[in-house]
């Protein structure tokens, strides 16, 4: 669900309430052109804050959940630390090196670049994959990743 449909939901609960769009503004204390572009889908962000008091307001409920991947991420992040190698990394050998917590020399430079490149949510859907896969707990091999990149000095700050 994104903010757009989000407002169109405030929209129908708000006219059900029978309240304008400046009543609703003064309860959240928001302006009321911010209540019409959330109402109307153009307004592209709105901190959780006053989007919560405006969705309590109205006694919205929203529920998260997480999203059906559809995709293998392993087998994403091994073509995208690929794409600069004449060999490509598989899934296999990435899992291998996750089990062993040892990095083999023939995929160092795969290994480095999907460390240091690869998109964090491709990383996090990997990691969810593996976890399944080999049995090892995710947090494990959150430890692994790490290790990786400080052996191999990744500059990305998500494995400090």
């Amino acid at each position: 669900m994104n903010l757009s449909e989000i407002g169109h939901i405030i929209q129908q609960r708000r006219k059900q309430a029978g309240l304008s769009q400046a009543q609703l503004a003064a309860l959240g204390k928001l302006s009321r052109a911010t209540i019409n572009q959330l109402e109307n889908g153009s307004l592209s962000d709105l901190g959780v804050t006053k989007l919560f008091t405006i969705i309590d307001l109205l006694d919205i409920e929203i529920q998260a959940q997480g999203k059906p991947s559809g995709i293998n991420a392993v087998q994403m992040l091994c073509q995208s630390a690929s794409v600069s190698y004449k060999h490509t990394l598989l899934p296999e050998q990435l899992e291998a090196a996750i089990e062993a917590r040892s990095l083999p020399e023939d995929i160092l430079p795969h290994i480095s670049t999907l460390l240091d490149e690869a998109p964090e949510s491709l990383i996090i859907k990997g990691v969810e994959e593996l976890a399944s896969h080999t049995g090892l707990p995710a947090k494990q091999i959150w430890k692994t990743l790490a290790r990786f990149a400080e052996q191999l000095s990744s500059p990305r700050n998500i494995w400090a």
